[in-house]
């Protein structure tokens, strides 16, 4: 039995601490909020596990709309001027990750790796944190004006059918009888039939970490400040309320990870990608099935509160003050794409919400042995696939904490890449 600490409780951290509780560990899950609480970017996500995810952010030819996000602040992706010489190292490597198509192939191939099988994992981990509900197969649909801006999206359908993700094709009259809400403006949609979707997030976590301290996890409410390592071996998770003794370490900690990789050897090129959601309460429109908007790359979710638009990608510090202008965005869009929703709706009714996707600049996670004591496992930078990725990332982790052969290759992952 090995004493397991494990920071952060988001969605990996929570999932890796169920799965390593199950086994029997002792398991110290570290983090200063609450399980599944708001300041979690897996509070936030946009509620979809979606085996179709494969595709990174940075494409070939990205590089053309840097000038873009510049001078558009409320733009589907932005940077803030003022954060530009800080985000520049990482954004010369985001904009290499995406030079070439080989390189995003071999990107596409990895998130495969960790997304193909992720629905069937998670109705597993929530049937095990007893809130099966929460999982709910309804495919996800993608919509477009028509199918010329479908085919516009070429190369990235074509990653998406080549990682073995299946769709069907719908008329705008197929489309507008299962969306009987959605704007008539929308003509052409795909529908990928696997996809799936958690109407709670913040439950949804809040269940797994829960279910790990029925399993006999200790949930210390503090917040990890680095290693007491002695001959190449883990001792202690250091706090800000003192030493947590430890055999092995698992840094979860989403966009707060990077000082702690650092303190055991690894510089990784970690930012924050600041997004948006809005839930709206009792809508007077509604999806039935989630749905990506194709050209604005914002997804409207059915939720147990209300219909959210998430989306939204804006580059700056962590400290930064958020631009509520970007919920406003979201708003007028689920206008457009729901035209019977008011043009005046209760702001009571309209919740909004800012957080922190850990991003790596390749667009892979980094998962895998830390550099400077193998005890020490990452498990961060998971971007806009955490929650879809966090139950087959938990599943490495405890493989590799464990010294047992993993259940997929971890070299594609390996924060040794960036030395």
């Amino acid at each position: 039995m090995l004493s397991v600490a494990v920071i952060g409780a988001g969605a990996v951290g929570a999932a890796t601490a169920l799965m390593l509780a199950r086994e029997g560990h002792r398991v110290t899950l570290i983090e200063p909020g609450e399980p599944g609480g708001e300041q979690a970017a897996s509070y936030g996500n946009a509620c979809w596990i979606s085996p179709e995810s494969v595709v990174p952010m940075s494409l070939p030819g990205v590089w053309r709309k840097v000038p873009g996000w510049l001078a558009d602040p409320l733009g589907p992706l932005t940077i803030r001027w003022r954060h530009l010489p800080a985000l520049a190292p990482w954004l010369i490597r985001f904009l290499r990750a995406g030079a070439s198509p080989e390189r995003v192939e071999r990107t596409a191939r990895a998130l495969r790796a960790l997304l193909h099988d992720a629905v069937e994992r998670h109705e597993a981990l929530a049937a095990a944190a007893s809130v099966p509900e929460l999982v709910v197969r309804r495919g996800h649909l993608y919509v477009w004006r028509d199918r010329d801006a479908f085919e516009a999206e070429g190369f990235a359908w074509a990653l998406r059918r080549d990682a073995g993700v299946r769709w069907l094709e719908l008329s705008a009259e197929e489309l507008h009888q299962r969306e009987p809400a959605l704007s008539r403006d929308f003509g052409f949609a795909v529908l990928v039939e696997d996809g799936a979707h958690v109407t709670d997030p913040g439950a949804y976590v809040a269940a797994l970490a829960s279910a790990a301290i029925a399993r006999g996890a200790i949930h210390r409410r503090t917040r990890a400040t680095g290693f007491d390592i002695r001959g190449g071996r883990l001792q202690a998770v250091l706090t800000a309320e003192g030493r947590i003794a430890a055999d092995r370490a698992v840094i979860a900690a989403g966009a707060h990870a990077r000082p702690l990789a650092a303190a055991v050897g690894d510089r990784v090129p970690l930012e924050s990608e600041r997004g948006y959601h809005i839930v709206i309460e009792a809508p007077e429109a509604s999806v039935r099935t989630p749905i990506m908007v194709g050209e604005a790359k914002a997804p409207l979710t059915p939720t147990a509160h209300g219909l959210r638009v998430a989306g939204q990608v804006e580059l700056a510090s962590l400290e930064a003050e958020p631009d509520w202008r970007r919920a406003e965005v979201l708003l007028s869009l689920a206008r457009r794409v729901l035209p019977d929703l008011p043009a005046e709706i209760d702001p009571g009714r309209v919740r909004r919400w800012m957080g922190h996707r850990p991003s790596i600049a390749d667009g892979l996670p980094v998962i895998g042995p830390a550099s400077g004591c193998a005890d020490v496992v990452h498990a961060f930078g998971h971007g806009h696939v955490g929650l879809a990725a966090s139950a087959k990332t938990a599943a490495l982790v405890a493989d590799l904490v464990l010294g047992r052969p993993p259940v997929i290759d971890p070299a594609p992952y390996d924060a040794a890449r960036f030395r």
